[in-house]
């Protein structure tokens, strides 16, 4: 690699790999798998970065790898994840509390959806990518990203720890429909 591209590469990675972590994180659910996968996606970026780089949106492209080296990990061995039947009490509810409990709920309730599921749902609502680049980062349809989406918000809903959630925002931001 020229020098050139090799300061463009590291120049993107400093730029963006805690946004590239912090979604890998929502599709793995452990900080540590989420570095991995990180990884696993910028070392194939950087082996191909001279074609990456002359993309429209090099991010997109290595978004969509993040999602393929999430998706690869389970095709080579599989991933046990613990989860626990409740969460633990607390004896004290003040904010910050509340919403490290909001966050686990999610992360439980994200680890019980099926991987497709799970990466539209973090995809669409989390980096908040229209229907169009969900589709073009998941190698989908639109309309696989609308039904998925669908049965996903729909499994999210039923969840227990997410009800009060769901109504507290609802109640603060409006229900969107």
């Amino acid at each position: 690699m020229q020098a050139e591209q090799e300061a463009q590469f590291q120049a993107f990675v400093a730029a963006r790999w805690s946004h590239l972590v912090r979604t890998a994180y929502l599709l793995t659910g452990d900080p540590h798998d989420a570095e991995d996968v990180t990884q696993s996606a910028l070392a194939k970026a950087y082996r191909s970065w001279r074609r990456v780089s002359r993309m429209d949106s090099p991010e997109a492209y290595v978004r969509r790898m993040l999602v393929t080296c999430n998706s690869d990990r389970f095709r080579k061995r599989r991933v046990a994840e613990r989860l626990t039947d409740s969460v633990p009490d607390t004896s004290v509810r003040d904010n910050a509390v509340a919403r490290a409990d909001e966050r686990d709920a999610l992360m439980e309730a994200l680890a019980q959806l099926p991987a497709r599921q799970r990466a539209v749902v973090v995809m669409r609502y989390w980096e908040d990518l229209s229907e169009a680049e969900t589709a073009d980062v998941l190698g989908c349809s639109p309309g696989t990203v609308k039904s998925q989406a669908s049965k996903a918000l729909a499994k999210l809903r039923a969840w227990p720890g997410l009800g009060a959630v769901t109504t507290t925002n609802e109640t603060r931001q409006g229900a969107c429909r």
